[in-house]
C-alpha cells in the first residue's frame, strides 16, 4: 500500500524537506561535534577521565532507546507534533549545554538533547515518504536527507574543530539555538497538519518500556566496550538481549504493539534494515579510524584533519542529491545499491593497505573519494528500499525502526573496530614495534575487517533484496 498523498504545494513541499533535514543534520552532527572537542571540556568543567564518557554517552543512549517509540508515538499522535515537541527540546536544551557550569548539569542537558533528536529523527522518513510520492520526486527527497545522514558525522568533527577553537566548547551548542529557533518557525508554516489518526489506537507501554529499556542498555554495553572491556559489556548485552526479547514476547500478545510484527514480515525491510546494520558499521567506524589515523600517525592537527574529510562530504552530496536519484528512478535501487557498496569495499581495500610513508594525495585522497562516491549511490537506495512498503499507520514507527537500526550499527561499528585497532596497536608495541607503525597496522586491521562487513552487506543485498515479492513493484513512471 503506498502512503497517502499530501497535497500541498510544490515549493511549500521543498521547503518541508529543508526543514526536515535541518532538524536531521542538527541531531546527527550533535553525535561527532562533542568528540573532537571532548578534552577541552573535560579539562575546563572538571570531568573525570570516566565521567567525561557520559558526555557523549548520555546523547547516545537517549537518543538510540528512544527512537522505536517516538516513531510509533508519530503514528499515534501525530508526526508534525512529535517533530516539533523534538526540535523545541532540542534548542532548548542545546542553550543548557552551552551554560552548564558543571559536569551534572552538561550531562543531564545532554540527555534532553538525545530526548529531542530522536522525536525528531524517528518521524523524519515517514514525513518524507508522505510528502513526496512520485517516484522521481520521492529519489529526490530521499537523496536529499541521505546526505544529510551520511555527511552529518563528517560534517560535525570539522566544525568542532574550527568553533572549538576559534571560539570556545560552548558555542558547538550555542550554534543550534538560532537554526533550531528558525527550524522551528518555519516548519509551523511549512509542515502539513497531522491527518486524524486511522484508529484511537494505545500506546503500548509495557512494549514502550521494555524497547526503550533494552535499545538503551545495549547502546550503553556498545559504547562501553572500550572503557569497561568485554566482560561487563556481554554483561549488559544479555540484560538489553532479554529485555529485547521481552518486547518480541509482548508484541506477539499485545492488541496494541509498538513494534507490529507484520512488518517484520516484510523481506524487504527486513532485508534494508540487515543491509544498513552492516554498511553504517563500516562507514561510522571509517569515520572515526580515518581521523585517528590522519593525526595520530601522519600528524594532522585537528584543522587538517577535519579539511582532510571535506571530499568524502562532497561526493556524498553530489553522487546523493544530483547522480543517484537519477540513477534509481532509471534502473531501480536494487541495481544501483550493490555498486555502491562495491565502491565502498575497494575504498576499505586501499585503506587497510595503506603503506607506512603514505601521503595525503596519491594514498589518502583516492580512498577517500571511493568511500564517499560509495556511500553516495548506497545510502540513498538502500533508504528507499527500507520504506517503500510502509503504510500511512505504520511509516513512523517504520521511521523509527530504520533509525534505530542505523544508531546500534554505528555505535556497533565504532566501538568494535576502535577496540580491534587498540588491542593490535598494543600487541604490536609489545613487540617493539614503533609507535606509528603500530598504530597504522591496528588501523588497517579495522580497515580489513570494514572490506568484510561491506562484501557481507553486498551479499545480503543480492539474498533479500534481490526479488520483488508481492506488492513491491515499483510505481510506473509518470
Amino acid at each position: 500500500m503506498e502512503p497517502s498523498t499530501i497535497a500541498l504545494p510544490s515549493r511549500t513541499r521543498w521547503l518541508a524537506l529543508v526543514v526536515l533535514c535541518a532538524g536531521a543534520l542538527m541531531a546527527i552532527v550533535d553525535e561527532t561535534i562533542v568528540a573532537v572537542s571532548l578534552p577541552v571540556i573535560q579539562s575546563d568543567l572538571g570531568f573525570t577521565q570516566a565521567g567525561a564518557s557520559w558526555i557523549t554517552g548520555a546523547y547516545l543512549v537517549a537518543f538510540a532507546g528512544l527512537l522505536l517509540l517516538a516513531g510509533r508515538l508519530g503514528d499515534l499522535v501525530g508526526r508534525r507534533r512529535v517533530f516539533l515537541v523534538g526540535l523545541a527540546g532540542f534548542t532548548v536544551s542545546s542553550a543548557l549545554c552551552g551554560l552548564a557550569p558543571n559536569p551534572v548539569v552538561l550531562v543531564a542537558a545532554r540527555f534532553v538533547q538525545g530526548i529531542g533528536g530522536a522525536a525528531m529523527t524517528a518521524v523524519l522518513l515517514g514525513m518524507i515518504v508522505t510528502l513526496f510520492t512520485e517516484p522521481g520526486e520521492r529519489a529526490r527527497a530521499i537523496g536529499a536527507f541521505s546526505f544529510v545522514q551520511a555527511s552529518g558525522g563528517t560534517l560535525g568533527a570539522l566544525i568542532g574543530g574550527l568553533v572549538t577553537e576559534a571560539l570556545s566548547w560552548h558555542w558547538i551548542f550555542y550554534l543550534n539555538v538560532p537554526l533550531g529557533v528558525l527550524a522551528f518557525l518555519l516548519a509551523l508554516r511549512v509542515l502539513p497538519g497531522d491527518e486524524a489518526p486511522h484508529t484511537r489506537q494505545r500506546l503500548d507501554v509495557p512494549g514502550a518500556v521494555l524497547a526503550t529499556g533494552g535499545l538503551a542498555t545495549l547502546i550503553y554495553a556498545i559504547t562501553g566496550l572500550e572503557r569497561t572491556g568485554w566482560e561487563e559489556a556481554c554483561a549488559f548485552g544479555v540484560v538489553a538481549a532479554a529485555l529485547l526479547g521481552g518486547l518480541v514476547l509482548r508484541q506477539r500478545k499485545t492488541d496494541a504493539p509498538l513494534l507490529p510484527l507484520r512488518l517484520l514480515r516484510s523481506r524487504r525491510l527486513v532485508g534494508a534494515n540487515v543491509v544498513l546494520l552492516l554498511l553504517v558499521a563500516a562507514m561510522f567506524g571509517f569515520m572515526f579510524l580515518t581521523m585517528l589515523t590522519v593525526q595520530r600517525v601522519f600528524s594532522f592537527d585537528t584543522r587538517q584533519a577535519g579539511l582532510a574529510m571535506a571530499p568524502v562530504s562532497v561526493a556524498i552530496a553530489v553522487l546523493s542529491l544530483i547522480v543517484t536519484p537519477r540513477l534509481n528512478t532509471r534502473f531501480g535501487e536494487r541495481l544501483v545499491l550493490p555498486v555502491g557498496l562495491t565502491v565502498i569495499a575497494v575504498g576499505f581495500a586501499l585503506l587497510a593497505t595503506l603503506p607506512p610513508d603514505a601521503s595525503y594525495v596519491p594514498h589518502l585522497l583516492p580512498a577517500l573519494m571511493l568511500l564517499g562516491t560509495g556511500f553516495g549511490l548506497a545510502m540513498p537506495s538502500l533508504m528507499s528500499l527500507g520504506m517503500a512498503e510502509a503504510t500511512p499507520r505504520d511509516s513512523g514507527v517504520a521511521s523509527g525502526l530504520f533509525n534505530t537500526t542505523q544508531q546500534v550499527g554505528g555505535a556497533l561499528g565504532l566501538s568494535t573496530l576502535l577496540v580491534v585497532a587498540t588491542a593490535h596497536a598494543d600487541a604490536r608495541l609489545a613487540e617493539g614495534t614503533p609507535e606509528p607503525l603500530a598504530l597504522l597496522d591496528g588501523y588497517r586491521l579495522s580497515f580489513g575487517i570494514g572490506v568484510g562487513l561491506v562484501l557481507t552487506a553486498c551479499a545480503m543485498t543480492l539474498v533479500l533484496l534481490s526479488r520483488r515479492g508481492p506488492g513491491t513493484e515499483r510505481p510506473a513512471r509518470s
